[in-house]
C-alpha cells in the first residue's frame, strides 16, 4: 500500500514510518475527525486468513478498551484493499530500539523512569486480563520529553491462531525477548511479559542482549537453559540491588519472577526513589506517570528486591487525664453534722408525745 491511499474513505496515508515482516506503519490523516493517526497495515498473507481476521478483530476490540497514559490508544480497525489495518493515536517520537541503536545504552537515572512507565502500561493491561505476548523495545514509543507508551497489544496472540505449531518470531514474540515458556511453545502469562520486560531492562542498562544466536531455535535453547551474563560485566559500577532485580526477572521459572508488571514497576520505582534520596547518588528524574505509579501492592515481597528501610514504630505513651479531688468545704460538713444531731434529738421527744396521746 502506498502513500496517498484512502482507507475506508476516511484515513489518508501520508508517510511510511516503518516496515517489518508482519506489517507496515504509516502516519495518516483521519479526514472525519481531522487529526493525525498512526495506521498499522498487516501484510496480505495474514489478512487473507479468515480465522486470523476474526481473532484480529477480537484482539483489537480488547486493546481498544485499554485507556492508560503509557499505552498507545487504539481508535479503530478495519479491512480495505484486501488488507487488515488498525488505527492508533499518533505519538511523535522514536521507538526504544531505535534510541538504543543511536545511544548504545541509557544511564541508570534515565533507564529506571522509562522502565517504570513500561511496567505501568503493561501492568494495567494485566489487571484488565490481557497479556501482551510480544514485549520488546520496538513496541515502546518514547516521546522527546521521555514519555513512554507501549503499543501492539494482542497482535502476536492473534497471529498464533493461524500457525499454532510454528515457533516463529511473528507467532511467539521476538526470539530475543520471549520467555522460556514461550520458547517451549507454552501459553504466555503475565509472568512471560515480566521476563520480556527484564530482557528490555537488561538491554537498556547494558546496551547488549543477554542472549544472542543466529537462529530462533538456538535462541529458544538459550532462554530455556543458559544463564545470562551478569550485567556488571558490561557495567562494573551497576548498583548491586539493581543487578539482583534484573537477574530475578530473568529467572527460568515463572514463579521465581515477579508475577505481574505492576510488581516489577513498584520494585524499580522504590529502587529509584531510594537512589534519589541517597546523598551521594545522582538525581533521578521521574516523569509524572512514573512518579504517580499506582499499581497494586504485591502480595509477597520478592527476596531479591531492595527492601525499603523499615523503622521501628515509636513507642506509644498513653497519657491519662489527671484526677483532681474537689476541695472539702469543712463549714458545710460541720453544719450538716449539727443538723443531723438536732434532728436525731427530736425523735425521742415526738415518740414520747405520741405515747401520751394514745393513753
Amino acid at each position: 500500500m502506498n502513500e496517498g491511499t484512502l482507507l475506508n474513505n476516511r484515513y489518508q496515508l501520508l508517510e511510511q514510518l516503518g516496515s517489518g515482516g508482519m506489517s507496515d506503519v504509516f502516519r495518516a490523516r483521519d479526514l472525519m475527525l481531522e487529526r493525525s493517526v498512526a495506521i498499522k497495515i498487516l501484510h496480505e498473507h495474514y489478512s487473507n486468513d479468515m480465522a486470523f481476521q476474526r481473532r484480529f478483530r477480537q484482539e483489537a476490540r480488547a486493546a481498544a478498551n485499554l485507556s492508560h497514559p503509557n499505552i498507545v490508544t487504539v481508535h479503530d480497525f478495519g479491512f480495505d484493499h484486501g488488507q487488515l489495518f488498525i488505527v492508533m493515536e499518533y505519538i511523535p517520537g522514536k521507538d526504544l530500539k531505535t534510541l538504543l541503536r543511536q545511544r548504545g545504552r541509557f544511564a541508570v537515572e534515565e533507564a529506571i523512569p522509562l522502565m517504570v512507565q513500561a511496567c505501568a502500561g503493561i501492568g494495567y493491561a494485566h489487571r484488565a486480563g490481557l497479556v501482551h505476548c510480544d514485549v520488546k523495545p520496538h513496541n515502546m514509543i518514547v516521546t522527546p520529553d521521555a514519555r513512554l507508551k507501549v503499543t501492539d497489544f494482542g497482535i502476536a496472540r492473534a497471529l498464533s491462531t493461524i500457525m499454532p505449531d510454528e515457533k516463529a518470531d511473528v507467532v511467539w514474540g521476538s526470539p530475543q525477548y520471549f520467555s522460556p515458556e514461550q520458547a517451549a511453545g507454552e501459553a504466555p502469562s503475565p509472568a512471560s511479559d515480566v521476563y520480556s520486560l527484564g530482557i528490555v531492562l537488561y538491554e537498556v542498562l547494558t546496551g547488549a542482549l543477554p542472549y544472542n544466536a543466529p537462529t530462533s531455535e538456538e535462541l529458544a535453547r538459550l532462554h530455556l537453559q543458559a544463564s545470562p551474563v551478569p550485567p556488571n560485566e558490561y557495567i562494573p559500577d551497576i548498583p548491586s540491588a539493581l543487578e539482583e532485580i534484573v537477574l530475578k526477572v530473568l529467572s527460568k521459572e515463572p514463579s521465581a519472577r515477579y508475577r505481574t508488571a505492576d510488581q516489577l514497576g513498584r520494585v524499580l520505582l522504590r529502587f529509584g526513589t531510594q537512589r534519589d534520596a541517597a546523598p551521594s547518588a545522582p538525581s533521578l528524574s521521574l516523569t509524572p506517570e512514573a512518579a504517580a505509579y499506582q499499581g497494586p501492592e504485591p502480595q509477597t515481597e520478592p527476596t531479591h528486591a531492595p527492601a525499603a528501610p523499615v523503622s521501628n514504630p515509636p513507642e506509644t505513651t498513653l497519657s491519662l487525664p489527671e484526677l483532681s479531688l474537689p476541695a472539702i468545704d469543712w463549714v458545710s460538713v460541720v453544719l450538716g453534722l449539727l443538723a443531723l444531731i438536732a434532728v436525731g434529738g427530736l425523735v425521742p421527744f415526738w415518740i414520747y408525745i405520741a405515747f401520751q396521746l394514745n393513753r
